[in-house]
């Protein structure tokens, strides 16, 4: 046996012991050499990729790209990712061989699996943009969520509203939230997310009325790769997907288009749901909840709202109401937003009493998030401990009309004491004294007692509040 044969043994155990795939060309990228299982790797046995151009095999998908190629125009070693007919992601590594005038005679490249690695990297990737999703959702209800029982309120309509949505809230029931913009429904739903079984699972809190109506499919419902001009090469989640095992709440559902109530329909009766560009579905599990400040009944009536739709959310409907309907609470709102306030800005006000007048004398169309941005802005404008009327700037065609004035047998008083009936009374007494007097001395006039007392009722006001 010659030293070339012995060679040529040699190099052929070294090939074929090798981990690696690897291939040696010539200097035209011509095949000299394949290891045996590049069947395994390529798609194509070894006996039929020798003598093959790696021009040719990179047309035929069987590697791409070639690393060989890259060799011979760039001189040099290079490293690149490749795919592969079998569908395999390689790491390929292409090796040139000069001869003694440094020009190439032999390209080896050695490819090694990475399928494995890549599939673990794309599965951590996922598993990590859904931690974060997690991470931040509760960071989110850390701040700005509040359980249903720390939503104080004085207001009968308010507490019988409350009462309704915490014996609910452990149930799969759909809710939705009638109620004025800006009466608190967002902080309402979060509640009931937060009392719910459900609490550890992401809230998807979703603005139907925020979303561009062209976008309002894919956004909700998502879409597989390249499923349009100028989707993502990835694919998305839509947002009723992201809120499986979670709670959806859909705010200003009203605003959606019959085409995608449709969608969102199947979706609430099947539990499936079907991304834009896909053969097939996907279970969903989730609990909604909706919102609106629409009256969905009338919009069924003329045609832009589904009737099949509205029954189907119209389970446990209750109605937020405005803020003017509810006074008693906005003095323990006002003192709730002015701490929030004065901690964000190092400050330490208070409300002078005609202040506090001023504002249980307005009816506040905005609501609890008018109420919220005028306290802050009220923080932030007092250059004086005590935040003096004048600050306030309200529109004063947006007072409230004068109501009777209500004696005991207007009251509900069952299962309260005299202390607490009397005390009712007096606050509604002193409420109604402030919708008709410009002044704490015009309060007292209507009320037959002193100025001083009508201040002095004021605090208390505010101090049972906190």
């Amino acid at each position: 046996m010659t030293d070339f044969t012995h060679m040529e043994l040699e190099l052929e155990a070294i090939l074929h012991a090798s981990n690696d795939n690897i291939i040696v060309t010539d200097d035209k990228g011509i095949v000299l050499r394949a290891i045996k299982n590049s069947e395994e790797f390529y798609g194509e046995p070894s006996e039929k990729m020798i003598g093959k151009s790696v021009y040719e095999l990179e047309k035929m998908n069987v590697f791409s790209p070639s690393v060989t190629r890259k060799v011979l125009e760039e001189k040099g070693e290079v490293r690149l990712l490749q795919k592969t007919a079998s569908g395999k992601t390689v790491m390929a590594k292409g090796i040139p061989v000069f001869n003694s005038d440094q020009q190439i005679v032999r390209v080896i490249s050695l490819s090694h699996d990475l399928t494995e690695i890549q599939q673990l990297k794309e599965e951590y990737e996922k598993l990590q943009s859904k931690v974060e999703r997690y991470e931040s959702e509760i960071e989110k209800l850390k701040k700005r969520e509040t359980p249903l029982d720390e939503l104080k309120t004085k207001s009968p309509i308010m507490r019988k509203a409350q009462e309704t949505l915490k014996r609910v809230a452990n149930s799969e029931a759909t809710v939705i939230l009638f109620g004025e913009s800006g009466v608190g429904k967002t902080l309402f739903a979060r509640a009931i997310h937060r009392e719910s079984d459900r609490h550890l699972q992401p809230f998807i809190d979703v603005n139907c009325g925020a979303i561009p109506a062209s976008l309002a499919e894919s956004e909700l419902f998502g879409y597989e790769a390249g499923s349009f001009t100028g989707a993502s090469q990835k694919g998305r989640m839509g947002l009723i997907e992201s809120a499986d095992g979670g709670t959806l709440f859909l705010d200003e559902i009203g605003e959606l288009s019959l085409d995608i109530q449709v969608k969102l329909l199947k979706v609430l009766q099947e539990k499936e749901i079907t991304k834009i560009g896909a053969v097939s579905s996907r279970k969903v599990n989730f609990r909604l909840i909706a919102a609106t400040n629409q009256d969905l009944k009338k919009k069924v009536q003329e045609g832009t709202f589904r009737e099949d739709l509205y029954y189907r959310l119209h389970v446990i409907p209750v109605e937020i109401p405005p803020l003017r309907e509810r006074k008693e609470d906005l003095p323990m709102l006002s003192e709730r937003f002015l701490h929030q306030f004065n901690s964000k800005y190092g400050k330490q006000t208070t409300l002078h009493p005609e202040t506090l007048a001023k504002c249980l004398a307005y009816s506040w169309p905005g609501n609890v998030r008018e109420l919220e941005n005028v306290m802050e802005r009220l923080v932030i404008m007092s250059d004086q401990p005590v935040i003096s009327p004048q600050l306030l700037l309200l529109d004063s065609s947006q007072t409230d009309e004068p109501q009777p004035w209500m004696g005991i047998e207007s009251f509900d008083h069952q299962g309260k004491t005299l202390k607490e009936v009397v005390l009712e009374i007096e606050q509604n007494w002193l409420l109604r004294a402030v919708k008709e007097g410009r002044s704490t001395y015009e309060m007292a006039k209507k009320l037959g007692t002193s100025q001083p007392t009508v201040v002095r009722r004021l605090k208390q006001l505010q101090s049972d509040s906190k």
